[in-house]
């Protein structure tokens, strides 16, 4: 009979991709971890993973497991969950946010929810996506795309994205601006796989003819300090310069461009919705309505 124990391990090992962190998630010798999966394995008649040294990576049969015991698992911690804590919501979730939502929004949001537990892993987009797929986050809250056919998005917050300068640029404070009077500026950039960045290079890189030095920065903060001692122009959230601009720190390069962009929450499409989930996503909806 297949045990939850054997379940849990496997799902630790699918998600680490080691035996040595999966033992100390659960709580086990390594041996004890290996031999789980052996004997998981043994009761399916079919290897679960391809031995990549040094990594344990899923094959099609582990692909086709990791939803389902994810799936047990999280419905018997929600049980364990909503009896133990005597009717109140009690656990812990694991959340993912890209760099703006994480900076600038979520603090704000957590602090809405004081009931909550939670570890939050702050990273670019594509990054996160690539954690929910894995089942290593419940959800994420992302400003860029989601390439993953098995996650599911849904709109949250409407964004606009700046074109921003020092005060002492040479472009600050002119008027009737186009993109071709970008031609040759620095730029200060996020990392490729950010949200910011693939917005760039969609929707900006192809009206500037050419450009001068480019500096890629992996958080908005750096960014705009960066563009703060001159460093060149960015394309940063209105959210995240909002307190620069109104201090005068930053301001608006206008070239006649709208760059609006929607952050989005997301999930694995197989992931259960415990009910602790279920309060997080209806309180970030009702962040949004307000």
């Amino acid at each position: 009979m297949i045990t939850l124990k054997q379940l849990q391990v496997f799902a630790s090992i699918a998600r680490h991709g080691n035996l040595g962190l999966a033992a100390e998630e659960v709580c086990l010798s390594r041996g004890a971890v290996s031999q789980s999966l052996s004997e998981l394995e043994r009761r399916l008649g079919s290897p679960l993973f391809d031995r990549v040294h040094p990594r344990l990576q899923l094959n099609d049969q582990g692909l086709r497991l990791q939803p389902l015991a994810e799936d047990v698992l999280s419905r018997v911690a929600d049980i364990e969950r909503q009896f133990e804590g005597g009717g109140e919501l009690t656990g812990h979730l694991r959340l993912g946010a890209s760099q703006t939502i994480g900076n600038y929004l979520l603090p704000a949001l957590l602090a809405r929810q004081p009931w909550l537990q939670a570890g939050v892993t702050i990273t670019n987009t594509q990054t996160l996506c690539d954690m929910v797929a894995r089942f290593e986050l419940d959800m994420a809250l992302i400003e860029g795309e989601n390439r993953h056919a098995e996650l599911d998005t849904q709109d949250w917050l409407q964004d606009e994205m700046l074109i921003v300068a020092g005060p002492s640029h040479v472009l600050a404070g002119q008027g009737c601006l186009t993109p071709a009077c970008l031609a040759g500026s620095d730029w200060v950039l996020r990392e490729p796989r950010s949200g910011s960045r693939e917005q760039f290079d969609r929707q900006l890189a192809p009206h500037l003819a050419d450009m001068g030095r480019v500096l890629e920065l992996n958080t908005p903060e750096a960014v705009m300090q960066a563009v703060e001692q001159g460093l060149g122009l960015a394309l940063i959230s209105r959210l995240a310069a909002a307190d620069r601009l109104a201090r005068g720190r930053l301001v608006v390069i206008d070239v006649g461009l709208d760059l609006p962009r929607t952050l989005s929450l997301v999930w694995h499409r197989q992931k259960y919705h415990s009910a602790l989930l279920r309060r997080f996503v209806d309180t970030c909806r009702a962040a949004a309505g307000a």
